[in-house]
């Protein structure tokens, strides 16, 4: 179980991020086009795994934008960002904001994703949702980073994510 903090206010996710040198666990979640996407569709490719909150939220949203911009110009290079909101929220998000280059993805159909991952936040304001975490995936589908952001409301090591990917 990993201690964080949302607001100031410690808060607890269920679990552990995947260890650094392990294979990333595979899972299936849910594109805009309410498609099935699972991490093995993108082996062979760095996998940025982006977990957050909800697009609705400032940080968020920034994270999106983000990584939109920098990361998309990294060669065989994808980034998945995850959370509880609907595709259809993912749609309209990645719409008005012109995010291109980051697949959006949520688990509303498949919840074993936050627990599998370890980001499942237990108590607290932002209880059932996930944690801001960001899980780097090579080629060869181990895990080589991982961040479990420690206040939620700030945003990821960006720089450390790109050294991951180099």
């Amino acid at each position: 179980m990993a201690k964080i903090l949302f607001k100031g206010g410690e808060v607890n996710t269920n679990g552990d991020l995947p260890k650094v040198g392990s294979v990333a666990p595979n899972f299936t979640l849910v594109n805009t086009g309410l498609a099935d996407v699972s991490l093995a569709d993108y082996k062979g490719k760095n996998v940025v795994l982006s977990i957050n909150p909800s697009l609705d939220t400032s940080v968020c949203a920034a994270t999106a934008r983000k990584f939109n911009t920098t990361l998309s110009q990294l060669a065989n290079t994808v980034v998945l960002y995850i959370t509880k909101d609907l595709p259809f929220a993912h749609n309209r998000f990645c719409t008005t904001e012109g995010i291109e280059n980051v697949v959006t993805l949520s688990d509303y159909r498949n919840p074993e994703f936050a627990t599998t991952y370890g980001v499942l936040v237990q108590d607290g304001a932002l209880k059932g949702l996930m944690a801001r975490a960001i899980v780097v995936i090579n080629p060869q589908g181990v895990v080589t980073y991982t961040e479990m952001v420690p206040e939620i409301t700030t945003e990821p090591n960006y720089d450390n994510v790109i050294a991951a990917l180099k």
